[in-house]
């Protein structure tokens, strides 16, 4: 039976985005209160309180199952090489827009350097060194704490190998672990219930916050960040999904309720759970939706990348400087680098770009206080960019791996797939109940 257009998830978020966005716009100074903040804080911490616990209930269950232990690390560098030709493709794009559009070339402002010193000095701080070193948790039980995707990738890898190694003797555990990864993803149905609350309470803090005068001065950099992630989607992943046998839009049309919460949230995290779940029902293998989704949250960040390039290229310009091949060659090396260094840090979007910035030309770092004030606005389309990214990631690699259920795939993409009423996106991916 048909539900009325109020009761589909993503009509209401959808509703409480324009609702909230209005709100902000005409009354920015009760817009920006604490209370509204809190309701799209308040969602977020409730997505993210669950998001470890699910990690590694899908990577132990889909590990533990395997019967080839290698299929593992054959997984995981085939993502990885995917993961780092299609970030190149991300940064290419960035500059090949930028160097066409010349955002930031009419552009009269006056660097700030005070505004930026603590992303800066969070950049240099982050050595390749302290990467690796992060992605060991002093405890399981910290990895938890902190919610570390990385750690908790880690800790589930090991364990779902001890599980492998145990054989019979672990078929209760593992029970338990697929017992506990069902109900983990029930919970995050009943949380999907107040995403339209704080999408509305995010939108409208942004929008009452940093608004008018962020987005009238600095319109044209949005404008062309946005631009060249809706090319990049189209053409670059579009491209992918073609040849994988799948139509991106189709793709985008299944996963709307997921887009808009992202675009609600400005967080990818928000949604990650309710992408793993679907990404089963197209049809991708539970060790690769596991091992992939996890591991891009940190290592396939496209919209990062892209905004990473356009953004220094805009800094530049409006320090009155062009930057010739050699510093643009110099840009794309950098940020292939950077991008993996400050994943999993607070504010990871500008930290990165103050590595970049410093590692190209150290004079263009105090340029960052020009973009500040709308850093925001761009952190919804970075995030709505690496979350559609980090789903193709996972179908190409399970197509690769031979565990791609194309008749699962046709079926979810055409809408012929009902939703299954026992887990999350009972109450999330397909309608509110």
């Amino acid at each position: 039976m048909t539900k009325p257009l109020h009761r589909l998830l993503y009509v209401q978020v959808l509703a409480a985005i324009a609702l909230g966005a209005l709100f902000g716009w005409l009354a920015p100074h009760a817009a920006s209160a604490d209370w509204v903040k809190a309701l799209g804080d308040g969602f977020v911490k409730l997505i993210k309180m669950a998001i470890a616990p699910i990690i590694f209930c899908t990577v132990v269950s889909g590990v533990a199952h395997i019967e080839d232990a290698r299929k593992v690390g054959r997984v995981g560098v085939k993502a990885l090489v995917y993961f780092e030709i299609v970030s190149t493709f991300a940064l290419a794009i960035g500059l090949l827009v930028g160097n066409f559009l010349k955002p930031g070339g009419d552009f009269a402002g006056k660097a700030d350097a005070a505004a930026i010193t603590k992303y800066t000095e969070a950049a240099a701080k982050r050595s390749g060194v302290d990467f690796l070193l992060d992605v060991i948790p002093d405890s399981a039980i910290g990895a938890f704490a902190k919610g570390d995707i990385l750690q908790v990738l880690l800790f589930s890898l090991l364990f779902g190998f001890a599980l492998l190694s145990l054989g019979e003797k672990g078929r209760g555990m593992r029970q338990f672990v697929d017992d506990a990864g069902h109900a983990m993803f029930a919970l995050i149905g009943i949380v999907m219930k107040a995403a339209p609350i704080g999408a509305f309470g995010a939108m409208a803090y942004t929008v009452g916050k940093y608004g008018s005068a962020a987005l009238l001065s600095l319109g044209g950099l949005i404008g062309a960040f946005y631009l060249t992630s809706a090319l990049f989607v189209a053409i670059v992943l579009g491209s992918i999904a073609a040849a994988v046998g799948f139509n991106i839009f189709r793709y985008l049309a299944f996963l709307k309720d997921e887009l808009l919460i992202v675009l609600g949230t400005s967080s990818s995290e928000s949604a990650l759970p309710a992408l793993m779940e679907k990404l089963e029902r197209l049809g991708c293998s539970k060790s690769v939706v596991g091992l992939v989704v996890p591991t891009g949250y940190s290592f396939n960040l496209d919209g990062t990348n892209i905004y990473m390039t356009l953004t220094t290229l805009f800094i530049a310009r409006a320090m009155g400087s062009e930057l010739d091949l050699a510093h643009q060659a110099t840009i794309l090396v950098v940020a292939m680098l950077t991008s993996k260094g400050a994943s999993g840090v607070s504010g990871a979007g500008f930290i990165t770009l103050a590595a970049t910035l410093t590692a190209v030309d150290p004079a263009l770092a105090p340029g960052m206080s020009f973009v500040l004030g709308i850093d925001k606005f761009m952190s919804e389309c970075r995030a709505l960019t690496n979350f559609i990214g980090n789903g193709v990631a996972t179908i190409v690699v399970s197509a690769w791996e031979g565990e791609l259920d194309r008749e699962k795939l046709r079926a979810g993409l055409s809408s012929e797939m009902p939703a299954p009423e026992t887990e999350a996106t009972a109450g999330a991916s397909v309608e509110q109940s």
